[in-house]
Formats: C-alpha cells, sequence, structure tokens
C-alpha cells in the first residue's frame, strides 16, 4: 500500500475544513497510509520588504524539504493543471515504483528555489487563486478521487 504525504505550510485554523479534510483521510485509508504534515509558517511583519519575503520563502522551504519523501509533486500556480484522470494515472505510475509520494503545498510567498528542484513534478489547481487550507481540502478530494477512478468507482462521474 503506498503512503501519500500531504505537507504544508501553517495549521487549518477553520473547523469546517479541518473536518472536510479528516472526512477525505477517512476515506483515503482503503487504498493508501494517508498523513498530513503541518510546518510551522515563519512570521513576518505587516509591510514586509521582498529580502524579507524571500528569507521566509527559503526557511519555509527548508521545513518542506525536511519532511519530503519518495516522489515529490508540488503544487505550484506556475505549472500544468492535470485533470482527475490524469492525476490518477500519475498515482498508478508512481506507485509501481515508489512506496511513498508526497504532495506539497507552500506557503503565502510560494515555494522555494530549493523545493522546486527537488520536486518531480508539479500540479497546479489552474488559474485560480485559492486559501492555502481551502487547496489543502480539494487536494485531499482529488486524491481520493484517483484512488476512486482507478478502483473504477462511479464517484467520479
Amino acid at each position: 500500500m503506498i503512503k501519500v504525504k500531504v505537507v504544508c505550510v501553517g495549521k487549518v485554523k477553520e473547523k469546517y475544513f479541518s473536518m472536510a479534510i479528516d472526512e477525505y483521510a477517512k476515506r483515503l485509508s482503503r487504498f493508501c497510509s494517508f498523513e498530513i504534515v503541518e510546518v510551522v509558517e515563519s512570521s513576518l511583519p505587516d509591510k514586509p520588504s521582498n529580502a524579507e519575503i524571500a528569507q521566509v520563502v527559503l526557511e519555509e522551504g527548508k521545513k518542506l524539504l525536511a519532511k519530503c519523501s519518495g516522489y515529490v509533486i508540488a503544487c505550484d500556480l506556475h505549472h500544468d493543471q492535470w485533470s482527475s484522470q490524469e492525476l490518477s494515472k500519475k498515482l498508478q505510475q508512481i506507485k509501481l515504483t515508489n512506496s511513498t509520494v508526497t504532495f506539497l503545498i507552500g506557503g503565502s510567498y510560494g515555494l522555494s528555489q530549493e523545493v522546486k528542484q527537488k520536486a518531480n513534478a508539479f500540479f497546479c489547481f489552474g488559474n485560480i487563486t485559492l486559501p492555502h487550507t481551502l487547496a489543502r481540502v480539494v487536494l485531499c478530494e482529488q486524491i481520493y478521487r484517483a484512488f476512486m477512478l482507478e478502483n473504477n468507482s462511479c464517484y467520479h462521474k
């Protein structure tokens, strides 16, 4: 059974997002070992300079990299969008050669160059902007949908 990790910056503060993530984690348990790993968000002043932002992106990137294992898929706005079917096929391919896949969701200012260099692939939710906690819910749902597609379930219509 493959291990799927979602490593993200910051905590989920909204109970309704936590409940949705917990529900998908429960559903995923029949297909994989699923884990959400949160790394501490670095703090910034109210009006940060570009140098301060760059430092935070670097710090958060190091924290993300410390939790990575296996095949790494970074969620990044500036890369290819995958359909649900494409994500399902990608996960099926990954399972052939890796026991773990790690999805990364960066902080408010994105992913460091180090993280982008470590990534084996990139996944984009589209040209919309999502709050990071909502992106977690969407990613969990899409991972669940991918496994349901693989198992020919009627969940995906």
